[in-house]
């Protein structure tokens, strides 16, 4: 059966961001003995396509929805936050499997079971020809850039929309050593995509792999000198940096009490692109619409989306805050 549009979610509005990549169902620790496990729909786009969504960002999720009963509890999750179901495709493969492990300061580490997923194995006609004008930016991430058959096929879809120029392209590598295949060959396929996307987001074990021999900074500054107008780096505890046309700014992070990590950079990451919505700088131009961003403007942003990371760290599982989440008793977004 080929793959076929779904239907039936509530109407979150006119998509302003489209986000490209997988679904993966995470199975979770609990603290019922190392042999009970909890599934929770994650994935890293498809986390960040919520976290944009829940603060207020119209969005829509391209993703091929596997044909199990994980796909079903994927399906339910995305409709359930009012993405627009216009790029969810029912597959006939099944879905991705992460089994994830704690450690002792609640970072996440990740067992992928992932060769025959659904996510990676589009097909010729099933993205979309051209993105509506209201669409502002394509967000493309995580495991699914690097994966064949999809990922000459998401290649060629950020290709053509950097070509055009109507939408700003944003990038989140999040480079999983294990499942990307040789890593000669992932290293200049993500430097590829870096090149041609407006924004990057990376960490700072990204930049490790891309650039062993430079600092999160140094690095920051070669990422930028491929093109992006905005690079921003996460640093874990250490909070994290931005650098734009030669402006650098950084901001701590906040002081939470952590229960695990899961979906945190993901949360930052759909946090920046609400911020970046609501400022006007997504859309047609971006070169030109980003180049004006000074060191306040950046501390700005780094610290509204390290305030939503800091929120989802407090939770189990990819659970990104909601707008009230982020404001003070006086209503004001911080």
């Amino acid at each position: 059966m080929s793959a076929q549009n779904t239907d039936g979610a509530r109407d979150a509005g006119p998509a302003r961001l489209v986000v490209i990549g997988e679904n993966v169902m995470d199975l979770l620790p609990t603290g019922h003995g190392a042999d009970v496990l909890r599934a929770s729909p994650g994935g890293g786009p498809a986390n960040t396509a919520v976290s944009a969504a829940r603060l207020g960002t119209p969005t829509r999720l391209l993703a091929r929805i596997g044909a199990d009963g994980f796909g079903a509890m994927i399906r339910e999750r995305l409709l359930g936050e009012g993405l627009d179901p216009a790029g969810l495709l029912a597959a006939e493969e099944p879905s991705a499997l992460a089994l994830a492990t704690l450690g002792p300061d609640g970072s996440a580490r990740y067992d992928f079971r992932m060769d025959d997923a659904a996510d990676w194995r589009w097909r010729d006609g099933e993205l979309p020809d051209e993105l509506e004008p209201q669409v502002r930016a394509l967000h493309a991430a995580s495991i699914a850039l690097f994966r064949e058959p999809g990922a000459s096929r998401i290649e060629a879809l950020l290709r053509r929309e950097h070509g055009r120029g109507r939408v700003t392209l944003t990038l989140d590598p999040n480079i999983r050593h294990d499942v990307i295949g040789d890593p000669a060959a992932a290293r200049a396929l993500a430097l590829r995509h870096c090149a041609q996307a407006h924004v990057v987001k990376a960490s700072d074990e990204d930049l490790a792999f891309l650039y062993p021999d430079l600092s999160p900074s140094r690095a920051a500054h070669a990422l930028a000198d491929l093109g992006p107008s905005l690079v921003v780096v996460t640093l874990g505890g250490e909070g994290a940096l931005a650098v734009s046309h030669g402006v650098e700014a950084s901001v701590d992070a906040p002081e939470v009490e952590v229960v695990d990590t899961v979906g945190a950079g993901d949360s930052f990451m759909g946090a920046l692109l609400n911020w970046l919505d609501r400022h006007g700088l997504l859309g047609e131009d971006p070169g030109k619409r980003l180049a004006g961003m000074g060191a306040a403007d950046l501390e700005g942003m780094l610290g509204f989306a390290a305030s939503a990371a800091a929120v989802t760290v407090t939770r189990e599982g990819a659970d990104p805050p909601v707008l009230a989440d982020l404001s003070d008793p006086a209503g004001n977004t911080v």
